[in-house]
C-alpha cells in the first residue's frame, strides 16, 4: 500500500529536529514548515504546534526559547556530545578495528547527534597514521565467538602471524585449532579470545584479529569446574603474555603508588616499608613483559620475592647488558 508523505509528517518533523537542532542551533515553526515542504509535505502553524506537543508526550525532549521569535531545539539525547567524543576516540584508537570499519562506525556515531555537533566529531578524527589491524573479518569473528559462547559450543579456526614480508604465516601449517571459548576481553588496544584447555587445566588467549575461518562445532564446550574471573585473570597478565602465575612481592618508591593502583586496583595489599617506600603483594603471570614493566621504573621498583622471580629478573638484565656490551 502506497503511503502519502503527509501521513509521515510527524515522523519527518522529529527527524528534522533531531538532525538540525541542539542547544546552540534552533529552528522556528516557519523554518519547520519550509523543511517539510522540501519533502513534499504541507503543514500549517497549528498542526506543527500540535505535532510538537505529541512528540513531547512521546518522550522527545523539545525545548524552546523566545527572542523575537520562538525557537525550538532538542535539549537532550541518549548520548551527549562528550560521550560521543569518547566513543569516537575509542574507535579511532582501537588497533583491532580496521581503518575502513573505523570510518564506518564513526559515521554511524555522528548520526546520534545533530549535523552541527557531528562536524565537531569530524574535527577530532585522525585515522590515517594510526596502527590498525588488516583483518576485515574482525566484526564477524566477534559475532561468531559470542554465538558460540551463548550456544555453549566449541569453535574451530585458523590462526596466523605476519612475517617480515608482511605476509600471513599460519600456525600449525594452516591446520585448525579447536577451542572452548570462555570470554572476550579488550587489552592493550587489542581484542582477545580466552579459551579453556582441559589438558593443562589452564586458560589460553588468542588475538581475535589474527583468527580466520571461525566455525561452531557440534561439540559442547569443556570448561573448568572453577568459576572464571575475567577481572582477576586480566590483572595477572601483562600485555596478555602468559607465564607461571605466582605471588610476587615488589618494593616501590612511594611516588609510584598511583601507577600500582592503576595496574592492579586499589584493593591490593600494600605495606609501608619506610618513609620513602612501600611493598605490594600481587599474583602475576611471570613473563618477560612483566619483568620489563618492573624494569621500566629503574631504581624505583625492585622484586623482593620469590627468589626464582628475582633470578629471572637478574638474568634478563644480564642478557640486555650483554647485547649492548658487544656493540
Amino acid at each position: 500500500m502506497k503511503l502519502s508523505h503527509q501521513k509521515l509528517k510527524m515522523m519527518y518533523l522529529a527527524k528534522i529536529l533531531m538532525e538540525k537542532t541542539d542547544e546552540e542551533h534552533t529552528i522556528t515553526v516557519p523554518e519547520m514548515i519550509a523543511e517539510l515542504s522540501k519533502l513534499g509535505i504541507s503543514a500549517e502553524r497549528k498542526s506543527i504546534y500540535d505535532d510538537l506537543e505529541y512528540l513531547q508526550l512521546f518522550g522527545l525532549d523539545i525545548c524552546s526559547n523566545k527572542t523575537r521569535t520562538t525557537n525550538y531545539y532538542i535539549a537532550s539525547r541518549d548520548f551527549e556530545l562528550p560521550e560521543l567524543k569518547l566513543l569516537v576516540d575509542s574507535v579511532q584508537t582501537s588497533k583491532f578495528i580496521t581503518r575502513k570499519k573505523s570510518m564506518e562506525l564513526i559515521s554511524k556515531i555522528e548520526k546520534l547527534t545533530s549535523h552541527e555537533n557531528a562536524k565537531k566529531l569530524q574535527r577530532q578524527v585522525f585515522i590515517t597514521n594510526r596502527v590498525k589491524t588488516v583483518n576485515e573479518q574482525i566484526y564477524y569473528n566477534v559475532d561468531k565467538i559470542h554465538e558460540a559462547i551463548a550456544a555453549n559450543k566449541q569453535i574451530t579456526f585458523k590462526y596466523f602471524n605476519l612475517n617480515v614480508n608482511k605476509k600471513k604465516v599460519y600456525r600449525k601449517d594452516g591446520g585448525l585449532y579447536t577451542e572452548s571459548p570462555v570470554a572476550l576481553t579488550w587489552d592493550d588496544e587489542n581484542y582477545y579470545l580466552i579459551t579453556y584447555k582441559e589438558k593443562y587445566d589452564s586458560y589460553i588467549h588468542y588475538r581475535v584479529d589474527k583468527m580466520e575461518m571461525i566455525e561452531l562445532t557440534e561439540n559442547d564446550r569443556v570448561l573448568s569446574d572453577k568459576p572464571f574471573d575475567l577481572s582477576s585473570y586480566s590483572k595477572t597478565m601483562f600485555q596478555m603474555f602468559s607465564g607461571e602465575e605466582t605471588d610476587v612481592s615488589i618494593e616501590f618508591d612511594n611516588e609510584l603508588v598511583g601507577v600500582v593502583f592503576d595496574r592492579f586496583g586499589t584493593d591490593i595489599p600494600i605495606v609501608k616499608k619506610d618513609e620513602k617506600h612501600f611493598i605490594c603483594h600481587v599474583k602475576v603471570a611471570v613473563s618477560p613483559h612483566f619483568l620489563s614493566w618492573i624494569m621500566s621504573f629503574g631504581k624505583q621498583a625492585k622484586i623482593i620475592s620469590h627468589d626464582y622471580v628475582v633470578e629471572e629478573m637478574y638474568q634478563l638484565a644480564r642478557d640486555i647488558t650483554e647485547i649492548y656490551e658487544k656493540c
